[in-house]
């Protein structure tokens, strides 16, 4: 083999092994039993405990009891701390939900005030009935359109009224007219009547 490749395939093993050997130092200075996640506390002990082999050769994990126990007291102080966790949360739901039921409340109230108000806006009230502006609008220029035609026929019947009143004082002026006309012709005839008596009178009475 060439001497150069032999010692550069020595130089890349030590390189690896050199690395391996510090990310295992590496990890096994970051793990530890008092502190860090609770995954992190059983990996320490699997490489902390001790293994051997039973009579019935099966293999087994020989973990020391002061481990074990520090580990347990862990788990629960972890499950105590996730179960106040969950409580709050649970708080904090049943609040929020609350929040949400109130806000759904004050929304259809909401709702319900502005179609109270658009229903006032769109209509109006008549004697006591709801009516919608329409049909307030029709009924009010049909009521307007009746008291113009109502109006309007007053004043043909008022000018009517006055030119008949002009035509019986004009025909009542022509009648007294002529009664005047035809006293006025009586008169004389009476007069001269008693004119032509009154000289018969005379006549009989020179006679």
């Amino acid at each position: 083999m060439n001497p150069f490749k032999s010692l550069f395939f020595i130089v890349f093993t030590c390189l690896i092994s050199f690395t391996t050997f510090s990310q295992a130092k590496q990890d096994d200075e970051t793990l530890s039993l008092y502190k860090g996640t609770i995954d992190n506390q059983f990996e320490y002990i699997l490489k902390k405990s001790g293994n051997f082999k039973g009579t019935n050769g099966q293999a087994y994990e020989a973990v020391k009891r002061s481990m074990f126990l520090a580990l347990r007291a862990h788990t629960m102080d972890s499950l105590k701390t996730v179960h106040k966790n969950l409580a709050e949360t649970q708080v904090v739901v049943k609040n929020q939900a609350k929040e949400i039921a109130d806000l759904k409340s004050s929304l259809s109230n909401t709702k319900v005030d502005l179609d109270k108000t658009n229903s006032e806006k769109n209509n109006m009230a008549l004697f006591g009935m709801q009516m919608s502006k329409i049909n307030y609008n029709v009924l009010m220029w049909t009521i307007i359109a009746g008291l113009l035609g109502l109006l309007i026929f007053f004043i043909y019947k008022f000018k009517n009224s006055n030119s008949v009143t002009r035509e019986a004082k004009h025909s009542l002026a022509e009648i007294e007219e002529e009664f005047e006309e035809h006293r006025r012709t009586a008169l004389e005839r009476e007069q001269k009547v008693r004119r032509q008596l009154q000289d018969e009178i005379n006549k009989q009475k020179k006679g």
